[in-house]
């Protein structure tokens, strides 16, 4: 893709799939014209790395749909000097739209590979205050200290309370969360010491992220 053509590939993205979306955050769609997603995606994919939809990466794993990570970072709302987790690293993507954001991003990724692929693409991208760390998110693990902000890049079927745990008083946790075909993008807002609330946002739906808790579901 010839770079007049990325360029003019970005613009509609932004245009035709992002503002419709109510994403209208002046600082979001600047960041969103400036972090060079086709950089984030594999080489036999870059051609769709602009479209509607979301792009595999291999291992079960995905980029989320543009318009979906432009929503939840509008809706986290953050000023800057924010300490951010975010859960499934994938490409490394998010946490660079994240990094514009944010004083630091930590992102744990599950599979190794795709890790090194994520710390590949900062470091091409000039990005430094984003970590990428292996780590399965779907257990409690012990983190040096609270987090400002925590985004889940794939869906659950409910909130993790050690998450939830994690989040600093006035701390944000947006996910998507629910069951197909029914799922919910929600944000949970840490209120006080014991007491979290939650609202619903949007309606989306989002792959699975790997090793959360499931319902079991019986058929007869």
């Amino acid at each position: 893709m010839e770079l007049s053509n990325i360029a003019l590939a970005r613009f509609n993205m932004i245009e035709q799939q992002i503002r419709p979306w109510n994403v209208l955050d002046t600082r979001v769609l600047e960041i969103l014209s400036v972090v060079p997603r086709e950089d984030f995606v594999p080489t036999a994919h870059r051609a769709l790395a602009f479209a509607d939809l979301e792009i595999p990466l291999g291992h079960g794993e995905f980029i989320l749909a543009p318009r979906m990570e432009a929503r939840m970072l509008q809706d986290l709302q953050l000023k800057g000097a924010e300490r951010v987790l975010e859960i499934g690293a994938g490409s490394g993507y998010m946490a660079a739209l994240l990094s514009k954001q944010a004083s630091s991003v930590l992102s744990l990724e599950i599979n190794p590979e795709l890790a090194d692929m994520a710390r590949a693409h900062l470091h091409r991208a000039g990005i430094r205050n984003a970590e990428i760390r292996v780590a399965d998110a779907a257990m409690p693990w012990t983190s040096d200290g609270l987090f400002d902000a925590i985004v889940l890049s794939g869906s659950v079927e409910q909130l993790p309370q050690h998450l939830l745990d994690l989040l600093a008083v006035c701390g944000r946790l947006i996910a998507v969360v629910g069951e197909e075909p029914i799922m919910c993008a929600t944000l949970a807002t840490r209120v006080g010491p014991t007491e979290v609330r939650s609202s619903k946002l949007w309606d989306a739906n989002a792959p699975r992220l790997h090793g959360f808790a499931e319902s079991s579901h019986f058929h007869f």
